[in-house]
């Protein structure tokens, strides 16, 4: 089958930074199912792996955690799906990826794809759609008020894939005023067609913006990126005992500012559950099943941004430049080989 991957960490711009491949179609075994893959999306934990997980000698690794295909076989123990299902979903960050024909995973994690969407435009949502509403609903319970905050949550990146989706999940579900911050004209007009009630530039100070709104102190804070650099404003503007999530990687965070308001700190990874087996792993499947019902709806619609072509190479070269660049809005979808 053919696939996309690597056999050395390089830097993007690398002639051989990401490689065309021809692997063996993998077996499904347990609860597996095998999908034959029609798009992938591209996320930042992609050009992370790249560049930190060094292949073993005479190896490649596959990345890619986003996909949106048709079941082609099933394992012994998979009963949700059968051959000829169309579903999506965002994998396992420890086994191979889904830049390949063919893809292994694990039906406690899988979803219908929304039968309103295409391929390429459902294969956008999945890993985002996981993290943000993890993050809203079960680590800063934002439907769970602060007493005496503003019933309001502040997304920093609010145009990135995960703040995409965190939009419209905190508006259309939910009765919280949603703030979203954005740098460039495009990406403002972005957060506001989403469902933002306001949108704040990030590039400048935050206290002062956010109490401008008049809307009082925000009970949650959901960080999508530069973490570390906006703490000091986030603890600032946030009401006592506020809700403070977050899902990159900063160097280091000092956690000591945010004891004198008892703010709490919450960290998001859509891997975890796979990564430990969780024994509510299943519930990402069906967070993704609701999520497809919310596209059928129009509760929620597709954050695909750009379509970046076929699944090759040269193309996901190009997707991880735009990511690593940091002027991505919404999703990058590549789809069919």
């Amino acid at each position: 089958m053919r696939a996309v991957g690597y056999r050395q960490s390089q830097p993007i711009a690398a002639e051989t930074s990401l490689i065309d491949l021809e692997l063996p179609e993998p077996v499904p075994a347990g609860h597996d199912l095998l999908v034959e893959v029609k798009a992938v999306s591209v996320n930042p934990v992609d050009t992370k792996v790249r560049m930190r997980a060094q292949p073993a000698e005479g190896q490649a690794n596959v990345l890619g955690w986003d996909a949106a295909g048709v079941v082609k076989a099933v394992g012994p123990q998979a009963k949700g799906f059968k051959p000829g299902d169309e579903v999506f979903y965002a994998g396992a960050i420890d086994r191979p990826g889904s830049n390949a024909q063919f893809h292994l995973v694990d039906e406690r994690i899988v979803g219908p794809k929304p039968k309103s969407l295409g391929f390429a435009e459902a294969a956008a949502l999945p890993l985002t759609s996981i993290t943000a509403w993890e993050m809203l609903f079960d680590r800063l319970d934002i439907r769970r008020p602060v007493p005496g905050a503003a019933p309001a949550l502040l997304i920093i990146g609010g145009a990135g894939g995960v703040g995409s989706v965190a939009i419209q999940l905190a508006r259309r579900l939910t009765d919280v005023t949603v703030i979203a911050t954005a740098s460039r004209p495009e990406t403002a007009a972005w957060a506001k067609e989403l469902g933002a009630h306001h949108v704040v530039d990030h590039t400048k100070p935050l206290p002062e913006q956010v109490t401008a709104l008049g809307i009082g102190a925000p009970a949650f804070v959901f960080s999508t990126t530069h973490s570390d650099t906006h703490l000091a404003g986030i603890v600032e503007l946030m009401a006592p005992q506020g809700r403070f999530g977050l899902i990159d990687d900063p160097q280091t965070l000092d956690a000591n500012p945010l004891k004198r308001k008892s703010l709490s700190l919450h960290w998001e990874l859509m891997f975890t559950r796979s990564l430990f087996q969780t024994a509510d792993i299943a519930e990402q499947g069906k967070l993704l099943t609701e999520v497809s019902k919310l596209v059928d709806a129009g509760t929620v619609k597709t954050t695909l941004a750009e379509h970046f072509g076929t699944i090759n190479a040269e193309n996901l070269k190009r997707a991880h430049a735009l990511i690593e660049s940091n002027r991505a809005k919404g999703k990058i979808v590549l789809e069919g080989f």
